[in-house]
């Protein structure tokens, strides 16, 4: 049976080229990247020059990217951190953060006693910059955590605005970039951000590996404690060959973002003429110009059709989602769409389906016709 993978938003297939890199550095530099001679030296050779790469690929120095196990890791330091350390007073968040940011506040808030406030969301999944802005006029000492593309829907914050909001009012900014890293261009020396998080196997590279960046001088402290490694700030031998394998998939996203970007683009707008064709009474979650790989639709099927239509699709050879993989075996609606949706329109059968490089319009032609028979 032929196999179409549709949910990229979850993960991505890994290209021949990080293969190839992971296995080289495997079976040649398999040295302790602490140990002091040659093997380990070539070791924190490769780490050091990944690391360099993917500063100079996002604008920044290399001494502003700390290595992670990927975006949950990424979001529980800086924000633990923010509180414990940088002493913050309040968190403001939204209701629509990944579980990474809206779990761990509510960690915080219960341990720390530290005030957390939620930036109101319109109707078509966007933050009310309005609103944020009036939070942060009181001057408390504050971080606010808003996720630069929303994994659900594909709604776009603008970074470069709330980067803007948050200075005026002395705010710490950290935004979660698990699913723009490797397919947006970024500038971070013309961001007002001061930490951000990426997750590798998002852009083609390898799972378990991901890092933050964390701006100059922000006086984040370690959250792992036990080795020198990572500046200190987080103990542990580096998995070197998933460093590197994350390295050349950033390498290699930013350098064929331009054709990938408009290939995966004709394949949204052929989705949606489609949609238009066979399912006229479709609602797209969100706006249908935001983030070019991710699309939430929501079908004008029967309710009753929820709860079997992924199984349907599945029986197929097709992986799509309904919403976050971190919680697909959920019966809940999204907790996003919830905060878009009516009680009428959450029981309605619900797809994310996003795309990469790899997908092709057959692939799209074979959902309309695996749909058509729902």
């Amino acid at each position: 049976m032929k196999k179409i993978y549709l949910d990229n938003a979850s993960t991505t297939a890994l290209r021949d080229e990080v293969i190839e890199e992971m296995v080289a550095v495997l079976k040649n530099d398999y040295g302790n990247p602490s140990s002091t001679h040659s093997f380990g030296r070539n070791a924190k050779t490769i780490i050091e020059l990944s690391r360099k790469k993917i500063a100079a690929i996002l604008g920044c120095s290399a001494q502003e990217i700390l290595f992670t196990s990927g975006g949950t890791e990424g979001d529980n330091m800086i924000l633990r951190s923010a509180v414990v350390n940088l002493k913050v007073e309040r968190i403001i968040t939204s209701k629509i953060e990944h579980h990474a940011v809206l779990h761990t506040v509510l960690a915080l808030e219960n341990q720390y006693n530290i005030q957390v406030q939620y930036v109101k969301v319109l109707p078509n999944g966007s933050i009310d910059l309005t609103h944020l802005a009036q939070l942060l006029s009181d001057q408390k000492k504050t971080l606010v955590s808003l996720m630069h593309v929303n994994n659900e829907t594909g709604v776009v914050l603008d970074l470069q605005r709330v980067g803007q909001i948050c200075k005026q009012s002395k705010a710490y900014f950290h935004s979660d970039t698990v699913q723009s890293i490797g397919k947006m261009v970024f500038d971070l020396q013309n961001l007002s951000v001061d930490f951000m998080v990426a997750s590798a196997h998002k852009f083609h590279g390898p799972k378990g590996i991901g890092f933050v960046y964390i701006r100059k001088n922000s006086g984040l402290q370690p959250l792992l404690f036990g080795g020198e490694q990572e500046k200190g700030l987080r103990a542990g031998t580096e998995a070197v060959h998933q460093i590197a394998g994350m390295s050349k998939a950033l390498e290699l996203a930013i350098l064929h973002l331009e054709e990938e970007k408009k290939h995966i683009e004709n394949l949204k707008e052929y989705l949606i003429s489609q949609l238009n064709a066979y399912f006229p009474g479709y609602k797209i979650n969100g706006k249908k110009e935001d983030f070019y790989p991710i699309l939430n639709i929501t079908f004008p099927f029967p309710a009753n059709k929820t709860a079997m239509i992924l199984f349907n699709l599945d029986m197929k050879g097709i992986a799509v989602s309904r919403g976050s993989a971190c919680q697909s075996g959920s019966v809940r609606p999204s907790h996003v769409l919830q905060e878009m949706l009516t009680e009428e329109e959450l029981k309605l059968p619900n797809l994310r389906i996003t795309f990469s490089h790899f997908n092709t319009k057959e692939d799209v032609d074979d959902l309309i016709a695996a749909l058509k028979t729902i």
